[in-house]
């Protein structure tokens, strides 16, 4: 039983709990979408080149890498709401030193400390688990993760907008404030984290762990810079995967692992797992693919010539499909095991990238094929969230969540670079611009891998469903959270 007086039994605090919860994703979306359209306003008023330029948005990606799995196993304990409002503290203090005109260096330092906040969306799924009610668990832990993806899609046209209208910092003031009242907000709202014992962190798996990523997302954004055939490129690529797959055995033989990987053995875990790492390679490439399309004058022979401005509101139909998921996903699963919309959600995010393949000249084309691909997203980050939780128990929550956002990220950054790498192996010596087959094959590329994704998700599930295994049925997942949290079914929540 919750303790009395706790805020959680306050009937406000209730009702307030998940606006405040989406609130704190939406706010991780936006801050971490701030540096994609001010790269070349940076590079411009710092007086850096483009490619330094892009380490306002890298250091902020390299950091949240690191940081989410930290904060999800510390967020695991007694302290979540601690963790919670840490988080939001040091992401205040970095959205205040990016928005000072205080240089380059300063505004790096900032982005960095915004990255941080990416470790709080775990952390708000995990307190949904544990405190909304069971009637609204679902819904909460849909939108939760939907968040993410509507996020970038609010991101860019509100930093494009206040960029272009109040100057380059604008949008970091933006975040400055949306931080602080973020912070009061969950320091009224969030309730007590339910008891459970604390455990030792596990710092050299949070070393290994930050080496490897760090490492592996350092090589997949500066590929383009140096070079994706380049001698130290693949140095870094094969020490940083050797140092990831010293982190997974170093977890194997751990009691309490960062991350505990013996939970991914789940069919149900591992196809949410490799769905949303595909998800992320998907949604970053085509934006990727789309923004740097409209953006191309028309004198290259095709493009659109998009402002700043315009380019951040053709991802306003992304958001509005990803949201439109949710609401489509809450009356499937009334009918059907979850996890089939996995392959489902494949086969829409499919149909996006081929709609941009064959019909890109027109900018209503483009929003067809963004509110394809936000349906297709927000389906797969609508299911996900679920599948995972209902598969680990309570007290992995955190954790299994935030190695969820991991491999998200890890997908975010293969993406961007994939269509860096087709782009550039298809640009002649000495030409500004790609030819529009370039486009072509990449957009093709992306439709191999979503397919690949589809039947893969479909035979895991298929297998799964003939062993007599429950994979991915979390309609009853409700009733268990609550029963588990209430200590009236031992074990409710573990690995099926």
């Amino acid at each position: 039983m919750r303790p009395t007086g706790s805020p959680a039994s306050s009937p406000w605090r209730q009702r307030a709990l998940v606006p405040v919860l989406v609130s704190l994703c939406m706010l991780v979306a936006i801050i971490s979408s701030l540096g994609a359209p001010l790269i070349p306003t940076i590079a411009a008023v710092d007086h850096v080149s483009v490619s330094d330029a892009q380490w306002s948005l890298t250091v902020t990606m390299l950091v949240g890498a690191v940081a989410t799995p930290t904060m999800g196993r510390l967020g695991d304990g007694p302290h979540r709401k601690k963790v919670i409002l840490t988080g939001l503290g040091v992401v205040s203090v970095g959205s205040l030193l990016a928005a000072l005109p205080l240089g380059f260096a300063c505004l790096i330092v900032g982005r960095a400390l915004q990255g941080v906040g990416m470790g709080l969306v775990p952390l708000a799924i995990a307190t949904a688990r544990d405190s909304v009610p069971p009637q609204r668990a679902r819904s909460a832990l849909s939108t939760l993760s939907l968040t993410t993806a509507a996020g970038v899609g609010i991101g860019y046209p509100v930093t494009g907008l206040l960029a272009q209208t109040l100057g380059m910092y604008a949008g970091f003031w933006f975040a400055v404030i949306a931080t602080v009242l973020a912070f009061v907000a969950a320091a009224l709202v969030l309730p007590k984290t339910p008891q459970r014992p604390a455990h030792p962190m596990d710092v050299p798996g949070a070393l290994l762990l930050a080496l490897g990523m760090g490492g592996l997302l350092f090589a997949l954004t500066e590929g383009e810079n140096w070079g994706w055939g380049s001698p130290r490129l693949l140095v870094l690529g094969a020490v940083s995967l050797l140092v990831l797959l010293g982190w997974a055995l170093h977890g194997l033989r751990t009691a309490h692992p960062l991350v505990d990987l013996r939970l991914i053995r789940d069919r149900t875990v591992f196809a949410a797992h490799l769905t949303t790492m595909m998800g992320g390679i998907g949604m970053y490439l085509l934006i990727s693919l789309v923004t740097r399309y409209v953006q191309t004058p028309s004198s290259a022979g095709y493009g659109l010539g998009a402002s700043v401005v315009v380019t951040g509101l053709i991802l306003v139909p992304f958001s509005v499909g990803s949201l439109a998921a949710g609401r489509v996903v809450r009356i499937l699963v009334r009918a059907q095991t979850p996890v089939r919309l996995l392959p489902v959600s494949c086969l829409l995010s499919l149909a996006a990238l081929l709609t941009f393949v064959f019909a890109h000249g027109h900018l209503w084309q483009i929003f067809v094929t963004m509110t394809l691909a936000g349906l297709g997203v927000g389906m797969n980050f609508s299911v996900t969230p679920g599948l995972v939780v209902a598969s680990v128990p309570a007290h992995e929550t955190g954790s299994a969540m935030s190695f969820n956002q991991v491999v998200k990220y890890i997908g975010y950054s293969a993406g961007s670079a994939l269509s860096a790498v087709i782009l550039q192996a298809a640009t002649s010596p000495g030409q500004g611009f790609p030819p529009e087959s370039g486009y072509r094959t990449a957009g093709l590329t992306g439709c191999a891998v979503w397919a690949a994704t589809a039947v893969i998700g479909y035979v895991l599930i298929r297998t799964g469903l003939r062993s007599g295994t429950r994979v991915g049925d979390t309609r009853p997942a409700a009733a268990d959270m609550s029963a588990e949290s209430e200590g009236l079914v031992p074990g409710a929540g573990t690995p099926r």
